[in-house]
């Protein structure tokens, strides 16, 4: 099985930053993709960030020029780097992952996995 786990969310001021990270602790996942989204309360979750396995970029316009997406594929790891934070920007926030992983009897299991999300919080 494949398991996300998010980590560095938390409470700051505007205009302060975040680092969130997002790594597999369970077995190892050929990635195709990974994601960022986020939920704020009584709103949609959204995508804020994707990155691809060839190291391509997306960003939702509301984040672009603040936040940046890096990975580690061979650690199943990715990262959100945000910075000049809004209180708009206070949501729980979801790693999200695509790929590939192998069975003990080399099955292959294509999937979409969803970490747990982490809160942040952003105060005026």
């Amino acid at each position: 099985q494949v398991q996300l786990v998010e980590s560095g969310g938390g409470l700051v001021q505007a205009g302060e930053s975040l680092t969130l990270s997002c790594a597999n602790s369970g077995r190892q996942l050929s990635i195709n993709a990974m994601e960022w989204h986020r939920q704020a309360p009584g709103k949609q979750r959204e995508l804020v960030a994707r990155i691809t396995n060839s190291g391509n970029t997306n960003f939702a316009d509301s984040v672009k020029g603040r936040f940046t997406i890096s990975s580690d594929n061979a650690k199943n790891t990715v990262y959100l780097r945000m910075n000049s934070l809004k209180p708009d920007d206070t949501a729980v926030y979801y790693c999200n992952a695509d790929g590939i992983y192998y069975l003990d009897n080399g099955t292959p299991v294509v999937g979409r996995y969803w970490g747990q999300g982490t809160q942040v919080t952003v105060s005026s």
